[in-house]
């Protein structure tokens, strides 16, 4: 579906991918809306200069970037994390949070209540933040928690971001809360 934007050019209707969760999720990462190469690849974190998987191989400590796509994912469900984003479809130029128009989001709380373990919800930058946690705040028993964006366009040095990302590992499976 295309729609027209501000400057009168076609844009196409963009959306994001089915959640990667199960009954193990205690962690649960949220991104607003996959990039261009994301959705031409059909993988979250495409994009091979987006730092999500080289954070989260810290994280964990556990290899993921060497590993096939599948793998990667069953690896985070091994370990307790899923994945979604909070923008189910919008029109947008390019990859930029920036530049996102007309969104519609998804549906976090219908999410969260099939997953009886989950701890604690990431938002993988500002974008993701302002548009998932206002739906979760009603939620006391979870943690929310913003961290700085993984994208290449968040120029954050990755030993700051990778500080920030580090404080995950208080709610994967086997933490003390």
């Amino acid at each position: 579906m295309l729609r027209r934007n501000g400057e009168g050019l076609l844009d196409k209707l963009k959306r994001s991918f089915a959640p990667v969760t199960d009954e193990r999720t205690r962690l649960l990462l949220l991104g607003s809306l996959p990039g261009e190469e994301s959705l031409a690849r059909a993988q979250y974190y495409a994009n091979p200069r987006n730092q999500f998987w080289p954070l989260m191989e810290r994280v964990l400590e556990a290899s993921l970037v060497a590993l096939p796509y599948e793998a990667r994912l069953q690896t985070l469900l091994d370990r307790g994390v899923g994945l979604w984003d909070t923008v189910g479809s919008a029109t947008r130029r390019g990859s930029l949070d920036g530049n996102i128009r007309d969104l519609s989001r998804n549906r976090l709380t219908e999410l969260v209540a099939t997953l009886p373990g989950l701890a604690a919800v990431g938002f993988n930058g500002g974008k993701s933040a302002s548009i998932g946690m206002p739906q979760l705040s009603g939620r006391p028993e979870l943690a929310l928690v913003p961290l700085p964006s993984s994208s290449p366009a968040y120029t954050l040095p990755f030993d700051d971001k990778l500080r920030e990302w580090l404080k995950l590992r208080d709610f994967l499976p086997g933490s003390s809360l």
